[in-house]
């Protein structure tokens, strides 16, 4: 059967696609134009600032309004606040008000603090036109080594009673400023050691077992009335009956078990399919955009590549001619689709014609700037041991080389490089922001990098606080800290920063050492509060949402 050009702008409707650029390129355009696709997402490297960010998005809205659409563009944008914040500021650019992310929201003890953290994000983003944001993680945390989730869960298994009611608050917060939330990663990516952007990651455990833990936070959210969830690349036979079907693909999980059993009546997106859990499947990407469909998938997201973007839609246009998937079942699928945009989107008066109010943005980050430093300064938690008043001597920061990139925190085109292409052994600029943060504390400041083959026969002078990031993943890390411990002179006092998850400072290995505390996050606004809680300035008053394992 030929499609139709009506067909053709429905299939559209049914893809999120990433491009590249401050402005609208040519790729956004020919997806938008020629292939109908109706939904964007914005990325760190699309992001400058909320004045540029707004000027990109009217120019979106503007190509789609120019195509013919009849609604317009969902944009979305990965904004868990955190360490996955693709709209908020970095050491380079000025843009959305960073804020902390769930584990920390999660330490604060206050639950207010997650619902007035997302209002505050989500009213800079619809003011720059940004209306869908791939949040809250609903991923339970239950296997301390999982790659990929970590902090940007809200905790552990022991922990998620008290947890459900912040997911709660965060999606309705962005409900309440009209900002699609998107719960993910469905139906739970937290008990795992793989990273689904680099392989595929299989969770054992019985259908019981995932009532009890994987699947009650999207239940709670689901009734709580979350507009759209966020399918994962993740295998779970007791759901989905094989050994090589990732959920996003099956039919078992977004179709019988979201749809049906859960009742879930909104919009159904996918991960990104150019993970490599799905992109090294048989076929890749286009044929797995197929089976996502095939499966119940309201909208399939493609982040990165164009051919991956027109080789999609071309698979999808394909399996229509052939039968494999029905115009009929996408229309009514489509239905839900537009049903969001006429809820978060609006009218195409609504999305064009508002410029930028600059002196209003101004006022609202700076609001959201005393409230962010408020939420992370009751995050930061004291672990164990208390904390030293240091001298006026020599205070030595150390903090760990940036080995590898966390494929979904870290921005990987803006990372420093070897010419082989290789992540440049550094400081991070996160970690120089921190050691700039003591200097400000202390008059005489020295910041060493370290590696597993760092020296330790060196002064370490009156004073040192040691900063791990994942050192129970990474041993390395505390095999230097137990060398360090051992050549400090008696007396040092040493403080250990764990700045990720905190489960290293529940290892016996932790010894020699005056004080533990803990940051939740990497961010150079959670490291500053950590500062101001080493130096007693403010009063650690966070609490761990995971423990001992």
């Amino acid at each position: 059967m030929d499609l139709s050009d009506e067909d053709k702008r429905e299939i559209g409707q049914h893809f999120v696609f990433g491009f590249h650029g401050y402005e609208v390129s040519e790729d956004a355009k020919e997806l938008i134009d020629k292939y109908h696709v109706g939904n964007i997402i914005l990325m760190k490297r699309n992001v400058q600032s909320v004045k540029q960010v707004h000027t990109l998005v009217q120019s979106l809205q503007q190509c789609a309004r120019d195509a013919g659409h009849k609604h317009p563009l969902m944009i979305g944008i990965d904004q868990e606040n955190g360490l996955v914040s693709a709209f908020s500021s970095t050491a380079k650019y000025q843009a959305g008000t960073q804020f902390p992310g769930a584990m920390a929201i999660a330490a604060t003890g206050d639950p207010e603090y997650a619902r007035r953290c997302s209002a505050a994000s989500a009213r800079e983003m619809k003011a720059v036109g940004i209306n869908w944001s791939y949040s809250p993680v609903g991923d339970v945390n239950s296997d301390p080594q999982n790659p990929v989730i970590g902090v940007r869960s809200f905790g552990d298994g022991e922990t998620q009673a008290r947890l459900h009611d912040l997911r709660r608050r965060l999606a309705m917060a962005l409900h309440k400023v009209v900002v699609a939330p998107s719960a993910k990663h469905f139906p739970g990516h937290g008990d795992t050691n793989v990273d689904s952007h680099l392989g595929l990651p299989v969770i054992n455990k019985s259908r019981t077992e995932l009532d009890q833990t994987e699947l009650k936070p999207f239940k709670e959210l689901i009734d709580a009335g979350v507009a759209s969830i966020m399918t994962g690349h993740m295998v779970i036979q007791a759901l989905t009956g094989d050994s090589k079907t990732p959920a996003s693909l099956s039919r078992a999980v977004t179709t019988t078990l979201l749809r049906e059993e859960l009742q879930f009546e909104g919009v159904v997106v996918t991960d990104c399919l150019e993970m490599n859990a799905v992109k090294e499947r048989q076929g890749g990407v286009p044929r797995g955009a197929v089976e996502a469909l095939a499966a119940g998938a309201d909208v399939v997201m493609v982040c990165h590549t164009m051919a991956f973007h027109r080789g999609s839609i071309e698979a999808t246009y394909e399996a229509v001619q052939k039968g494999e998937l029905h115009m009929d079942e996408l229309r009514k699928s489509g239905e839900r689709v537009t049903a969001l945009k006429r809820q978060f989107a609006g009218t195409w008066d609504d999305v064009l014609g508002n410029p930028f109010d600059e002196k209003a943005m101004n006022a609202l980050q700076a609001t959201n700037k005393k409230l962010s430093e408020e939420a992370y300064a009751k995050s930061t938690a004291l672990i164990s041991g208390s904390l030293p008043v240091f001298s006026s001597g020599k205070i030595v920061v150390m903090t760990p080389i940036v080995e590898s990139l966390n494929a979904a925190v870290d921005d990987a085109e803006g990372v420093q490089r070897t010419e082989k292409g290789h992540v440049r052994n550094t400081a991070a600029p996160y970690y120089i922001s921190f050691a700039e943060s003591v200097g400000r504390r202390a008059a005489d400041v020295e910041h060493l990098v370290y590696a597993a083959d760092f020296d330790c026969r060196r002064d370490f002078g009156e004073g040192l606080i040691f900063v791990t990031r994942n050192a129970d993943r990474s041993a390395w890390q505390l095999d230097v800290l137990e060398r360090v411990a051992t050549q400090a002179s008696s007396g040092v006092p040493i403080v250990v920063l764990a700045s990720c998850a905190p489960y290293e400072l529940f290892s016996r290995r932790i010894l020699g050492v005056q004080a533990c505390v803990a940051s939740f996050e990497y961010t150079s606004e959670a490291l500053e509060a950590a500062a101001s809680v080493i130096f007693n300035e403010v009063p650690p008053v966070g609490e761990s949402p995971v423990g001992i394992k």
